[in-house]
């Protein structure tokens, strides 16, 4: 039975990301669609010493109507300057120092200047990281029809999803009678019950980027996300 999740990419997003993309079979990344500002597309948080951070990565402004594949960078820079922030950040977390080596590679090896490959090479990197066996793939991949749920119903089809896989803010627009007329199974991914961890800069917070567990918690990153019980995850 084949799960499949269709998501818009996201920079160095929270842990509920990876539960979803460690639960499925294929995640496809949906970036031919319009771009949001002042989204999780180009930006995530991170804990500081002073509070809560936002990372942003810097882009070129366009017309209201661009896809976020359209998008485009402004400062080659940006991932130095993102690099100094986070180590600065958590030079002091109790595995900064075992995994900042291959973050600092990520950052390092990120050369496009398209958001969409920016963040995909980020999912790359850091699934590889958690030891999620990851199937990334692009919408693009895929000649699909229709807008909205239809598209969405279209794309599972041609992946040969049994399983459409989504968070519950999906609820507000998603048309499930088009996936039982398709016969393909909605399941609500429960984002709740997360436990939480030693956090180098309290009050503990959520809602931050994977980077914060990684650097807190090391080899013990999955012990603190939904991948052993991820059947428990979903309804």
């Amino acid at each position: 039975m084949k799960r499949v999740a269709i998501v818009q990419s996201n920079y160095i997003p929270w842990k509920g990301y990876f539960d979803l993309i460690a639960g499925v079979d294929e995640f496809i990344l949906l970036d031919e669609v319009q771009y949001t500002d002042r989204d999780w597309r180009n930006r995530n948080r991170i804990k500081t010493a002073t509070g809560l951070r936002w990372l942003s990565i810097p882009l070129k402004r366009g017309p209201r109507s661009r896809l976020i594949n359209e998008v485009t960078i402004t400062d080659p820079n940006w991932s130095v300057v993102h690099w100094r922030v986070l180590t600065q950040a958590y030079r002091r977390a109790p595995y900064f120092d075992e995994f900042a080596s291959a973050l600092e590679r990520l950052y390092r090896g990120c050369g496009s200047d398209r958001l969409s490959e920016i963040n995909k090479h980020f999912l790359d990197g850091l699934c590889l990281i958690l030891g999620i066996e990851a199937n990334l793939r692009w919408s693009t991949d895929y000649e699909t029809t229709g807008s909205k749920t239809e598209r969405l119903v279209d794309l599972c089809q041609k992946a040969g999803a049994c399983q459409y896989v989504t968070g519950p803010a999906a609820r507000a627009y998603l048309d499930e009678g088009l996936f039982r007329r398709a016969e393909i199974e909605v399941r609500w991914f429960d984002y709740s019950g997360y436990p939480e961890y030693p956090q180098l800069h309290p009050p503990f917070d959520h809602r931050v980027s994977i980077l914060d567990l990684i650097f807190n918690t090391g080899p013990n990153a999955a012990e603190h996300l939904k991948i052993t019980n991820f059947g428990g995850a979903l309804r």
